[in-house]
């Protein structure tokens, strides 16, 4: 093979460093495809879709949302760190993909952190702890005490090995100091009758599934997970009134996979930061039990996901967790 001459080279080089500005000043001329790694219906894909249909008049092109759930949104997650970085392959990812899959699951396809390119934060969800309406306790304080006056022999219910569900009560354990049992099922609907009935003691459930038994006068909130009052149920104190620093949220943030040029990272950027501040969007949001994120930059996406990523790799180790 012959060698190129200098400036056969150099004419390459400068192709090279010209194409992402090309791109960029082309893109979007055909829709963008947003990976939501779950199953529709979901919390995660009704956010997707809510989100999109802003996004898409930001950009100018539609987003298609494309479903692809399985092994905790490791499937669709793969899809997205193989894909071309051309902008027009994302993905909407979740503290499971990528904060606490990791942990739980070692041999995923992909690496969390250097097969993805961080795009913006955009929501939040916290949960709220829940107790049937035949239980003595009726704060958080009295729940905590009770348990500690019955070691091992209450339970809690949770969405299985691995959620975010049960790790949010194994943080809730640990910071409390108290043992209780954990039951899982396939899904906080399953639990939720057991709940009712008294079987189980604890749930920590997401807001727009907890809160209609709450008002329906079926089961009683004791608190939320944000750090302070959430604006959705500003009625119920943050569990962190009682344990000190106590936080479970869910992040929403977008990614692209690894390569994606910085051009279209701001394009992407810019157009989610617009659709966040919409206030329609903020509505529809918060009927799911999702707090808007002020999107930032793709660093301040990096550092939630980074803190996030600690937190519950601390707890997986200490308490033991798996996804068995």
């Amino acid at each position: 093979m012959r060698r190129l001459t200098f400036i056969q080279a150099c004419a390459a080089a400068l192709c090279l460093a010209a194409a992402p500005a090309v791109l960029a000043a082309g893109y979007p001329d055909k829709p963008i495809r947003l990976v939501v790694p779950f199953p529709a219906g979901g919390a995660t894909d009704l956010f997707a879709r809510t989100l999109s249909q802003k996004m898409s008049d930001a950009l100018g092109t539609p987003l298609v949302v494309d479903n692809r759930p399985g092994a905790g949104g490791a499937i669709g997650s793969d899809i997205v760190a193989k894909a071309s970085p051309d902008g027009y392959t994302l993905l909407l990812a979740t503290s499971s993909t990528h904060s606490i899959g990791p942990s739980i699951y070692p041999k995923l396809p992909y690496d969390a952190v250097r097969d993805f390119t961080p795009i913006a934060h955009v929501g939040d969800a916290a949960s709220i702890m829940l107790v049937p309406n035949s239980s003595p306790a009726k704060t958080v304080a009295e729940w905590i005490d009770y348990a500690k006056k019955n070691p091992g022999k209450l339970n809690y219910g949770s969405s299985g090995n691995g959620t975010i569900v049960q790790l949010t009560a194994e943080l809730f354990i640990s910071q409390a100091g108290i043992s209780v049992a954990h039951i899982p099922y396939k899904g906080t609907a399953l639990a939720v009758p057991d709940l009712i009935s008294g079987k189980i003691d604890v749930l920590f459930d997401a807001l727009p599934t907890g809160m209609p038994h709450v008002r329906a006068g079926r089961l009683r909130a004791l608190g939320v997970t944000s750090l302070g009052r959430s604006p959705l149920v500003p009625e119920l104190p943050p569990i962190a009134d009682t344990l000190p620093g106590f936080e479970s949220n869910t992040w929403f943030g977008l990614y692209g996979p690894k390569g994606l040029p910085a051009e279209l990272v701001s394009r992407i950027n810019a157009a989610a930061n617009k659709a966040i501040g919409d206030p329609a969007l903020r509505e529809q949001l918060a009927r799911l039990g999702i707090t808007p994120a002020n999107a930032g930059t793709p660093a301040d996406l990096a550092a939630v996901v980074a803190q996030d990523s600690a937190k519950w790799k601390k707890i997986i180790i200490e308490r033991k967790i798996t996804g068995d």
